[in-house]
């Protein structure tokens, strides 16, 4: 495998690293210290090569509709899937007045980048969450009801600038 398809594929492994080459903000060096596939140089060059054929990066706002439902927990489904569950994921299910969590639910155009935007903003903020979805137009992330505000704010912030 050529230095540049090496570097190519290291960065694709990194999805982090290949916003930051579309947004332009990458000290090749260090990334290629970083990626460690080879001579620093020769993939530092493969970097710069790489970024010049990415698309630029873009965001937008979502617009979406943002709300918060206290009371929700965690459930087994082993005797499936409670009425009114808000999600249901391998075995279990997010169901209203089932727990102290808080859920924040977006609907409108949310689709995978933008449940990788809240999720990195969620991290960003150290806010863990318990549960997280997109699904038809609608994101669902569960949090501790104490965190819940915050999540709120942070989901609404990560959707106004979702990468494109």
């Amino acid at each position: 495998m050529s230095t540049a398809a090496a570097t190519r594929e290291a960065v694709r492994e990194r999805p982090f690293l290949l916003l930051a080459l579309r947004a332009g903000v990458v000290n090749y060096t260090a990334a290629a210290e970083y990626l460690d596939t080879g001579e620093t140089e020769p993939v530092a060059t493969a970097l710069r090569r790489f970024a010049e054929d990415l698309p630029a990066l873009d965001t937008r706002d979502t617009e979406p509709k943002v709300r918060m439902e206290s009371g929700v927990g965690l459930v087994d489904t082993a005797e499936g899937a409670p009425d009114g569950a808000l999600l249901s994921v391998g075995g279990t299910a997010v169901a209203p007045d089932a727990g102290s969590l808080t859920a924040v639910i977006a609907t409108g155009d949310v689709g995978t980048s933008a449940l990788g935007a809240v999720c990195g903003r969620l991290d960003a903020e150290a806010i863990d969450a318990a549960a997280a979805a997109v699904a038809d137009g609608t994101l669902l992330v569960v949090v501790d009801r104490r965190a819940g505000v915050d999540a709120l704010r942070a989901v609404e912030d990560a959707l106004s600038r979702v990468p494109q």
